[in-house]
Formats: structure tokens, C-alpha cells, sequence
């Protein structure tokens, strides 16, 4: 069926404000497979951290490689200064085997490696082999000899070819059978290993190169760092030589905080992307003193003892980092640290005091909450002293009491609807920081933004949250914080490459289930890295020369959500065209985001009254067969981006517009 609908566009009255880059900003955080999918290293367990499974007395993803019937292994302390443990293994001469370790991993090829050990042995032995093969055919992808000169610990190096790509390998470190004998007593046959890494040559700063790509593309703005994790991390962990750094526990995900990406790794990270950083510190289990100290190590000279630390670690520079978020969702039970909204502001304002101290020049954002009364307790007893309050906003079918049973069509609708919701708590925020001239300066910073499919803790395929009509929602999502944008200024996707259910940029096919860990992918495709259809909407919105809000009045069909329980929004009219229109610096071109949220084609007529503008248009299109569509490791772009020119007559006319689809369109003005 298809419905008309008017688009009606006043040129003449641009917003005084102007749209800030950083509404289209990215997350990174250390949660599930985020760490692991983003850097570079195709190892897991790389120091040997994880403890050893069953009575193996091997680390973690390590395995025993040996044909010896008496090869021993067991785990003890580390290298002087490392983390993490040693992994010993102990071989006998009788025996006449090899023995080592072994991992399964992806590796890209052709291509060169660089191989870090950290190695000791018993004095016998004179090399070590690192090799990697084809686990289906044990063909050999490369081999390299690693001689060693000392019973002591010893960092060595090597490269390795690998030649070509390979989705399950193995990679071995062992002494070879043929490796000259020994006579077994009580000092011989050792090998201990502290460290092992490899590292692609291409990486760029130990991130992915094709993440680095992509995210550049995104055109982000602003990296935020934080997450649940931050609540229990401890900067001072994340610095300085990375074999130094000691492990850490990660509290809120399982598993362990990467120590390979740090203060410095996100800075550089940044830096490469040419955005600017934004660094939430720890209010959970940290001081003031520590929150002060990280903003040193950050903005300090080197005449200050962090900032001289910093200078040690090789960045004698001052990051000066700008933005700094204080909390992350202290409200939920599932944060360390939570409190209610008047413990955490009381506890916030010495934290914001030690910081100010050390930099008065930054800005600082602090927790806040679709909770009004939370916001209220912030704003009345901090908002003085804040630039921004912060809102996480995560829809689901949990707002309307729908499940997987419910029909697809509904539970398309009610997704396509979330934007709804957040007006609504943008609408309240913005009275709540209104209602007092002490804090009417705040602004709104949505750090974290996602839509969300609940219950969401069994993974039944392809996640729906990457679907076409995900894509739909978000950008339906983005038009509401643009038309808010004189409010809000900065936006955090969740999450920048897999994590938990978000992830605008995928590595592979695991998805990460919010309860039970990362469930393993099924295509034997680990190495394909491609984008999300909501990747898609991201670097198209954040792509567009934007700089003031135009109003746009929208004449259309409208669709209903049957919510299962009462909403605070009325659900039973919605426009099936979500429209927000934008003009650049100097007003020649007029850039209109239409969304069309329904599963009708719409025939749009666009209306500039007086205004002349060149013959053609350029359409951004942003669709595909069914809402339900979605970008895989077996067709990376089903869902992309497609540029036409569309003569600007024939919007006059009316234009159709295909059902759940994403559009931008850029009107050159005379």
C-alpha cells in the first residue's frame, strides 16, 4: 500500500545553535570480546593469566603440544616485574619428543608477524621452534627458529611469514624432537615461558587495521572510554611497560581487563582518528586522589609526577585531554560502587574538586538518569559544579511487554517506536535541569545509546539488534537528538566493535550473550570485519555538512504500536516519516535525515516554498528487501550505502520512498 505525505521546509530560520560533531561520537569499552575483536593480536592468554582447565596444569587457550608420554606442565610465578604466570614445562631426554604449547587461532597471510617471547631454560637447550599450520591438513604456514643464549629470563624477538590466510590454525612454541638430548636429573629438560604474543605488521597502534579503517570512516568525533568496567579500574594498572602491567580482574564482565590497551593505547587510538577523547574515571572503588592523578598523567607537565610518568612511558607531551565523565551508571545494581542519586552527587564533589585542582580548564560530565528524582538529587546538589549531565538510553520490547512470541510485524513496530521514548526522556530532562538557574547551564551528553532487544539473555542466530530495522530505530533515534541538539551535544554509540549486543563494526560472527559469555561463530569466517546496517547510519549522519537545524513540518500516514502494558506516550498514531532538517555554515545546501518508520512505501513531496535550488538532488539510501535484513560474514553488504542524483523536480512531484529505510537528502540552494 502505498500513503503520500509532504515534506515542508522553512529555509529562512535556522537555529541560532549550532549542531556539535561529537552528537555522533563512539564507546569503547572493555566488555565480552570488545578487546579482543578490536587489537590486533591473534592470541588469547598471551601471559598466561587464566587458570589452568582440569588437571592439564596448562594456562587458559594454551594447550599441551608433545608426543612425550612424561612431558609435565605446571604454572608458576611470573618473570621479575611481569604479570600474569609462567607457564614450565618440564621434558624428559628418554622420551625423545617434542614439547611445547599450542593455541588455535586466525591467522592473515600473506603477511608478516612479529613473535615476542619471554622465555628461560634449563641450560641444555639452545633454540626454540615457533611455528604455525593449518589445522585441517597440517600444512605449514611458517616456521621460524628462535635461538636461545640464556638460563636466565630474556625477552627475544623474531618475524614470522605467515603465507597465506588461514580461519583455524595452530600456533606452537616447543622444542623439537630433534633438538640435541640431555641427561635427565634434577635440573634438566625446562622451558619456561612468561609471554608470548604475535602482532599483524600492518596493525596500527596494536588496533586492527581494517577497525582503524572503518572507525575513521565513521567521521566519530569523540571516543568515549568507560563502560561497567570503569566503576573497578585503576588507570595506574594501564600504563608503562605493557609485560609490567599488572593483570586485572575484570569485575563487571568476567574474564580480564585488556592491560594491551590503556591511557596511552586510547590516546593514540584517538589520535589516529582524529577525534577527541572522552575519559570516564572511576567513582566506584576510586579517590579523588586517583581521578586527580589520572587527569595529571593526561594534562600535566612534566614537572608534575604524573605528568613525568608520562614522559617516562614516552609521551613527554601533554594529551591534554578535555572531556571527563565522572560515573558510569551508578544507579544500577550492577555497578560497583552503586549508590543512590544524593550519595552520588556528596560523593562526586570532592572528585570534581581534586580534579579542577590539577586542570581548571576541563570539562567535567557526571552521571545522570532517565530517573528523574536521580537527576534532581545531582542537579540540586552538584549542578553547579557540572558542564554535563549524562543519559544512557537502551529501548526494548521490555517497554511494551512483548517477547519473542509476539508477531514480527509488532515487534518491528514497537522497535521502530523507541525514538518516542527518547523524546520523552529528553523532554523530562530538559525541565528537570531547567527548573533552577544554578544548573540551567548543563547540557545533555548521551554517552551510551543502543536499540535493544529484551529478554536478550539466549542468542537464537543472527541478533536482531543488527538487523535493517535496528538501523531504522537508531537513526530515528539520532533525528530526536538532533531536533534536541541546542541540549544535547555529545552521543556515544554502543558499542564501536562487538562487546555485547551492539557493535557497529563486527569482527567475525561470535556475539557476545549479555549472561553467558561469548558464544562461538559457526561460519569458519573469524577474519571477515564489516559493518552493521546502523554502521551505515552512523557514518552517513555524521558524514553530512551540518551545522544549524531547520524547521520541518511533516504531513503523513501514521502507524500503531499494540503495547502488552501502559506507556507514558501515546502509541496509537505515530508518523510513519520521522524527518529533521539541516542547513550548513553558509546555507547552500539543505541536508534532510528522513526515516521512513513504516512497513508501507511512502511517497514524499517536498515543499521549499520560494526557495531555488539546483535541477538535481542527491539521495542517500539506506534500505534493503525486509526489515529484518541484516549484514553477515557471508554478505558483509547486504545492507550499504547508495549515493544517486534525483532531479529536484521529482520531489516536487513525489518521490517514493521504500519501507523501513534510512535517506539523506542534500539540496544545493541558489
Amino acid at each position: 500500500m502505498n500513503n503520500k505525505a509532504t515534506i515542508s521546509v522553512n529555509y529562512n530560520s535556522a537555529s541560532k545553535h549550532t549542531i556539535n560533531p561529537y552528537l555522533f561520537g563512539h564507546f569503547v569499552e572493555d566488555i565480552r570480546d570488545h578487546m579482543e575483536a578490536m587489537l590486533a593480536f591473534p592470541l588469547k592468554d598471551m601471559d598466561f593469566e587464566s587458570e589452568a582447565e582440569g588437571s592439564s596444569g596448562v594456562s587458559g587457550s594454551w594447550y599441551a603440544y608433545t608426543n612425550g608420554r612424561n612431558t609435565k606442565y605446571a604454572l608458576e610465578a611470573s618473570a621479575p616485574k611481569h604479570s600474569g604466570r609462567a607457564q614450565r614445562i618440564r621434558i624428559l631426554s628418554d622420551d625423545e619428543a617434542y614439547a611445547g604449547i599450542a593455541q588455535r587461532i586466525a591467522l592473515k597471510g600473506a603477511k608478516n608477524y612479529s613473535v615476542k617471547l619471554v622465555i628461560r631454560t634449563s641450560i641444555e637447550f639452545k633454540y626454540v621452534i615457533v611455528e604455525a599450520v593449518d589445522r585441517s591438513n597440517q600444512e605449514r604456514l611458517g616456521l621460524e627458529r628462535i635461538e636461545v643464549n640464556s638460563h636466565n629470563w630474556r625477552e627475544y624477538e623474531t618475524v614470522l611469514s605467515i603465507s597465506r590466510d588461514c580461519a583455524d590454525a595452530e600456533f606452537r612454541v616447543y622444542v623439537p624432537s630433534e633438538h640435541p638430548r640431555w641427561r635427565d636429573s634434577v635440573s634438566t629438560g625446562m622451558l619456561w615461558i612468561d609471554h608470548v604474543s604475535l602482532l599483524p605488521e600492518d596493525h596500527i597502534g596494536m588496533v586492527k587495521r581494517e577497525v582503524v579503517e572503518m572507525t575513521r570512516d565513521l567521521n566519530a568525533g569523540m571516543m568515549r572510554l568507560a563502560g561497567n568496567y570503569i566503576s573497578a579500574y585503576h588507570f595506574e594498572h594501564g600504563i608503562g611497560p605493557v609485560l609490567e602491567r599488572p593483570v586485572m580482574f575484570n569485575e563487571a564482565w568476567g574474564g580480564w581487563t585488556s592491560k594491551y590497551f590503556g591511557t596511552d593505547e586510547f590516546i593514540a587510538f584517538c589520535r589516529e582518528l582524529k577525534v577527541e577523547p572522552l575519559i570516564c574515571v572511576n567513582d566506584g572503588s576510586g579517590t579523588p586522589e586517583e581521578a586527580a592523578a589520572w587527569v595529571e598523567y593526561c594534562n600535566g607537565g612534566t614537572d608534575t609526577p604524573m605528568g613525568a610518568q608520562r614522559a617516562a612511558n614516552g609521551h613527554p607531551e601533554p594529551y591534554n585531554v578535555t572531556y571527563w565523565e565522572i560515573g558510569n551508571e551508578v544507579w544500577g545494581a550492577w555497578q560497583v560502587g552503586n549508590v543512590t542519586g544524593e550519595q552520588f552527587a556528596r560523593r562526586m564533589l570532592p572528585i570534581i574538586k581534586a580534579m579542577k585542582k590539577i586542570d581548571p580548564s576541563i570539562v567535567i560530565l557526571a552521571c545522570g538518569h532517565t530517573d528523574q528524582e536521580w537527576n534532581r538529587a545531582v542537579l540540586d546538589i552538584a549542578g553547579e559544579h557540572i558542564d554535563y549531565l549524562t543519559l544512557h538510553l537502551y529501548h526494548g520490547y521490555n517497554r511494551f511487554g512483548m517477547d519473542r512470541n509476539t508477531p514480527a510485524d509488532e515487534r518491528y513496530k514497537a522497535m521502530a517506536a523507541f525514538s518516542e521514548w527518547t523524546r520523552l526522556n529528553l523532554e523530562e530532562t530538559r525541565e528537570q535541569i531547567f527548573a533552577n538557574l544554578k544548573h540551567c547551564h548543563v547540557k545533555l551528553a548521551i554517552t551510551e545509546y543502543n536499540t535493544m532487544y529484551y529478554p536478550n539473555n539466549i542468542r537464537r542466530g543472527l541478533p536482531d539488534e543488527h538487523t535493517l530495522g535496528a538501523a531504522v530505530a537508531n537513526a530515528a533515534n539520532l533525528n530526536e537528538m538532533l531536533r534536541a541538539s541546542d541540549l544535547v551535544q555529545i552521543g556515544s554509540f554502543s558499542d564501536l566493535v562487538n562487546g555485547w549486543l551492539g557493535g557497529c563494526i563486527r569482527v567475525g560472527d561470535y556475539y557476545a550473550d549479555q549472561y553467558c559469555g561469548k558464544v562461538p561463530g559457526w561460519s569458519g569466517q573469524p577474519l571477515k570485519v564489516y559493518g552493521t546496517p546502523t554502521y551505515e547510519v552512523m557514518k552517513l549522519y555524521a558524514g553530512r555538512d551540518i551545522s544549524h537545524m531547520l524547521p520541518v513540518k511533516v504531513e503523513c500516514g501514521t502507524f500503531a504500536v499494540q503495547s502488552n502494558k501502559p506507556a507514558p506516550i501515546n502509541l496509537d498514531a505515530l508518523p510513519d516519516l520521522d524527518v529533521a532538517a539541516c542547513t550548513n555554515k553558509d546555507s547552500s545546501t539543505i541536508t534532510l535525515f528522513i526515516v521512513n518508520r513504516s512497513l508501507k512505501e511512502v511517497t514524499a513531496a517536498l515543499d521549499l516554498g520560494e526557495l531555488q535550488a539546483d535541477k538535481d538532488t542527491v539521495l542517500y539510501e539506506i534500505t534493503g528487501e525486509s526489515e529484518w535484513d541484516i549484514n553477515s560474514v557471508f554478505a558483509p553488504d547486504c545492507i550499504s550505502c547508495k549515493s544517486s542524483s534525483i532531479p529536484f523536480e521529482a520531489w516536487k512531484a513525489g518521490y517514493p520512498l521504500r519501507p523501513a529505510s534510512v535517506y539523506a537528502l542534500e539540496i544545493r540552494t541558489k
